[in-house]
């Protein structure tokens, strides 16, 4: 051994057991047999561990002069976070975040929306970091000037206050209002959200809302309220099966897959729209480019917009596209209201070209009362909460626990937005 176990750690050329290669050159370092600080050094990319007292404190001061700043060892996934990554297929980043110019081992990270007991569930999965609670009813320039990264918000005044920021990650799927602050792009911060997390509670809603409209639900919903058993009335709704019937997805990201998967468990034949390629799961028959959206359209007997915000898909359901569509289809909206013309929307509605809509989201929102979407008999209106589920919150929480695990350690994180293309 290298040590007598009293003096302290000693020095030895070679058969280093506690390294992966020699943390100077010619150079190990030996532990004593007794307890002691655990300390981790960087060298390069490899990281290694060693447990010493105090004699070796000296040492460490050297070593991080000459290799480089004391980083966190790497720390593994917990199950949950396996668990999800694998039934979310959660994209990880091509390039580990070390990588990315401007990173450094944080040492201040600001968290918001989360209780005591939260952050102290966040704080355990990055212990060598101070992770501290963003209180947004106070200043934000003393709370985030020294932190290096911040969950849960994103503004002007954030970017303004935080001047050492590198990344952000948001609590939402949608990262449109993100990408618009000005500087973002710049400064080279990093983005991250929570695609796919809230897929399955979506595609459910976008579902059911089909399925209440083929069966007549907002009919029978208000002769409820009215206590009229309307069994036989005049007005009653046309009752429809959605057995063999062609559902159309716009988009077919992580949204409009789950919705895709659960349409085509119904029976429905699923095609779809995407914007990478034509590429698409074993249960959607046919998957065009955008520029074949009106020609699929005049085969859909249900639409669902499960497309993010971009300039591209900013009015992209209008007069042009309600004219297209087969006479008679539903029209589902989980994606985003400025997606929808809301005029166009209407006119069709009145025309009964669309027969019926169900809209979690609109534009604007809220919706004015008196906005004459209201007062269509056929449309269903949620105020954006499709996401909502008693399961989403804790997958928004493994997620952020994760990526703060691989942000500390430099690996490539999950769910990174692409700042240029807005999701």
């Amino acid at each position: 051994m290298a040590s007598d176990g009293k003096s302290g750690p000693m020095w030895r050329i070679r058969g280093c057991s506690l390294t992966r290669r020699p943390v100077m050159p010619g150079l190990c370092f030996d532990p004593p047999p007794h307890q002691g600080h655990a300390m981790t050094f960087r060298n390069d990319l490899t990281v290694k561990r060693a447990v010493c007292g105090p004699q070796c404190v000296l040492f460490a001061l050297l070593f991080t002069a000459w290799a480089g700043p004391i980083i966190a060892a790497p720390t593994q996934p917990t199950p949950q976070a396996l668990a999800l990554i694998e039934s979310l297929g959660l994209p990880a980043s091509p390039i580990a975040v070390r990588d990315v110019p401007g990173w450094k081992v944080p040492t201040q990270i600001a968290v918001a929306y989360a209780d005591a007991a939260r952050l102290a569930q966040l704080q355990a999965a990055v212990p060598e970091v101070r992770l501290r609670a963003l209180d947004r009813g106070a200043p934000l320039a003393a709370q985030l000037a020294d932190v290096q990264a911040v969950v849960g918000v994103c503004s002007t005044e954030v970017l303004a206050a935080a001047k050492q920021l590198h990344w952000i990650q948001l609590l939402s799927v949608g990262a449109e209002r993100c990408v618009a602050v000005p500087g973002i792009g710049e400064r080279g911060i990093v983005l991250s959200n929570m695609q796919r997390t809230s897929a399955v509670p979506i595609a459910e809603h976008a579902i059911a809302m089909m399925m209440a409209l083929g069966r007549g639900l907002p009919y029978y919903g208000n002769a409820q309220q009215a206590r009229e058993w309307r069994g036989d009335a005049d007005d009653e709704p046309a009752m429809r099966e959605v057995t063999g019937r062609t559902v159309l997805v716009v988009g077919l990201g992580g949204i409009g897959t789950e919705v895709a998967r659960r349409a085509h468990g119904l029976g429905m034949r699923v095609i779809a729209t995407r914007n990478s390629s034509r590429d698409g799961p074993d249960f959607v028959a046919q998957v065009g480019l955008p520029d074949e959206l009106l020609t699929l359209a005049a085969h859909a007997d249900v639409v669902v917009n499960a497309t993010p915000l971009t300039p591209e898909t900013t009015d992209l359901f209008d007069r042009t596209f309600f004219a297209a569509l087969k006479p008679g289809a539903y029209f589902i909206n989980v994606g985003r209201g400025r997606s929808v013309v809301t005029d166009d929307l209407v006119a069709a509605l009145r025309s009964g070209r669309v027969a019926g809509a169900g809209l979690d989201v609109t534009e604007p929102e809220p919706l004015p009362k008196a906005h004459a979407l209201w007062l269509q008999p056929n449309v269903i209106i949620t105020p954006h909460v499709a996401a909502s589920s008693d399961a989403q919150g804790e997958r928004y929480w493994i997620v952020v626990a994760e990526n703060l695990r691989r942000y500390v350690a430099g690996e490539p994180l999950l769910n990174v937005v692409d700042i240029q293309r807005g999701y």
